[in-house]
Order: C-alpha cells, then sequence, then structure tokens
C-alpha cells in the first residue's frame, strides 16, 4: 500500500492588524497565483457573542507560504437581511479557478437560527468583488447542514463535488458523512450520488467523517486528505485514494497521518482538520487547523 508520510510541520500566521485580529483561525484554503500563495480563511469571533457570524472570511497572500498578509476588507461576510442563507454566517471556504480565469469560491452558509447549513457559490474576477449568485446544494431528502465543499474535475472534463452532511444514525444520534455529487459542467446543477465511503467501526474515524482537500502526486492515484472522529469528536486527518472518476476507493490508511498534540488548555478542542493542499518540490503541503483556532503546515512526502 502506497504511504503518505509526515517530514515536517510548520506554523502559519497571520500578520497583525488584519481584520481577523482577536479571532480564532481555520478552515485555511491555500492555493498558488502569479508567484505567490493566496489564501482565503475562516475567522470566529472568540469569544462568540449571541449576535455574532459563525464565520467571517478574510483572504490573504505570502510569499513563503507561511507568513500571510490579509486584506484590508473581508472577501465574504454574512448577509444583512435575516432570509439570507448565510445571514448567521460564512465558513469553510474552496476555491476553484474557472476556465476564463475567474474564481469560483464555494462556501457554507449558516442560516441567522444557526441551525442549517448551505452551499452557496461567490463568483468574481477579482477577490474583492465577489458576487454570491445561488445555492449550489440545498440538502437532499434524509441530510442536511451540508458544507466543507471540495471540487475536482475529473480526467473526462467532468465535476465531482464532496461534502460533509449531518446524518441521523439509530437511536436518533446525529453524525457527519461525506456525500458526493456530479456535474457535467463546473455551473451546472449537482447531483447526488451514492457517499464515496463510510466509516470503520473499529477505527479512529469510526462515527464521524468530513470532507478534506483532493491531490495527485505523479504516477499515483488522486488521494482525499479526510477529516475523521470518534463520537466524542476527536478528529484527525487521514487519506483515502480514488479512481480517476472517483466511483472508486483504490486505498485507505490505517492510521491518521496527523494527529494534534495535546491540547494547550484543558477545555480547548481536541481536532485537528484539513483544509487545502499545494504539491511543490515533489512534496504535498497539507494546510489544517488545530484546536478550531491556530493554523498549521505540514509537509508530506508520497512513497509508492
Amino acid at each position: 500500500m502506497p504511504t503518505y508520510a509526515v517530514e515536517q510541520i510548520d506554523a502559519v500566521t497571520i500578520a497583525p492588524g488584519s481584520p481577523l485580529d482577536g479571532m480564532d483561525l481555520m478552515s485555511p484554503y491555500v492555493w498558488r497565483e502569479g508567484g505567490r500563495y493566496r489564501m482565503l480563511v475562516r475567522g470566529v469571533p472568540n469569544p462568540m457573542g449571541p449576535h455574532d457570524p459563525t464565520g467571517v472570511i478574510a483572504a490573504g497572500w505570502s510569499d513563503d507560504g507561511l507568513a500571510f498578509t490579509l486584506d484590508p476588507d473581508l472577501a465574504i461576510t454574512p448577509g444583512t437581511d435575516p432570509a439570507d442563507p448565510d445571514a448567521g454566517g460564512c465558513e469553510d471556504p474552496t476555491v476553484v479557478i474557472d476556465d476564463d480565469g475567474g474564481y469560483v469560491i464555494y462556501y457554507t452558509g449558516v442560516d441567522a437560527a444557526r441551525t442549517q447549513g448551505v452551499m452557496i457559490v461567490a463568483t468574481g474576477s477579482s477577490l474583492d468583488a465577489l458576487r454570491k449568485r445561488r445555492i449550489v446544494l440545498p440538502a437532499p431528502p434524509g441530510e442536511g447542514n451540508i458544507k466543507e465543499a471540495t471540487v475536482v474535475r475529473t480526467p473526462a472534463g467532468d465535476w465531482r463535488l464532496f461534502y460533509e452532511y449531518a446524518a441521523t444514525e439509530e437511536g436518533g444520534v446525529g453524525a457527519s458523512r461525506i456525500g458526493l455529487a456530479g456535474a457535467t459542467m463546473l455551473h451546472d446543477r449537482w447531483t447526488s450520488v451514492a457517499d464515496p465511503f463510510p466509516i470503520r467501526a473499529d477505527s479512529w474515524d469510526n462515527w464521524h467523517l468530513s470532507t478534506g482537500p483532493i491531490c495527485r502526486m505523479p504516477s499515483a492515484d488522486p488521494v482525499m486528505f479526510y477529516n475523521g472522529a470518534t463520537v466524542d469528536a476527536r478528529w484527525r486527518i487521514g487519506w483515502i485514494s480514488f479512481s480517476d472518476d472517483y466511483a472508486t476507493v483504490t486505498g485507505r490508511g490505517l492510521e491518521p497521518v496527523i494527529l494534534p498534540p495535546p491540547p494547550v488548555e484543558r477545555g480547548k478542542t481536541d481536532i485537528a482538520f484539513a483544509g487545502s493542499t499545494v504539491v511543490e518540490d515533489d512534496m504535498i503541503s497539507l494546510y489544517y487547523s488545530l484546536e478550531d483556532r491556530t493554523l498549521r503546515r505540514a509537509r508530506i512526502r508520497y512513497y509508492a
């Protein structure tokens, strides 16, 4: 079985004076553009007041992929009308560059009551002029709280959308699962299909699953660094690989790739959560969050 081995972990920092100063940081989406690293990142007020959003999204840049400077104005903010599907917060950005060079950003919109998440897409030619266009994937029957998009194109040219949803287990206890949808063109309506893979009852990912970034090393199958957890929400990052059309699982790691260190404070969450990947220098740079408040980058090497 192939191996994905972590060789180095570095802190990812945000320069002071940003619109997210004092907030917890999570969902780092990093990509290369114009010789620089670009980032969208979610900020969450700490402490969160009763009328605070569950998240706002800022854009930034870096020359080395570790020290980022954020733009002075937020890129995506909650809707101002209580009826807006993202009136309660904006979370989990994922960036796709379309064939015309424009930004297509999938993110989770949280309603004003903070009870439901839906998938929204924002588009534009620049990150400071995005336009929210439509809800991409309302909750299918039996599912809810749609969030955490991962969007990939197959070699045949069609598209796949992986997403997290809230499922109901026996006894009425909720759990996160990963769903999958397909579309012929990027801006077509998505159609949900069967879930791509299940939990493993006897492993570290035996209760919750959530999407993570997908990348591909030369001569390897596409791999997702997904998020899995036990019933008490101890989240770790693992890997799973697919065929080119994402219809078949071709490999799955037995143990997590990333385990969080012990929390700095006992009251903090025990969580590592993958956000994005950049393939460079024959290695994978995996960007993730710790404790839902700080950012890290792991350098991962693939062994066939």
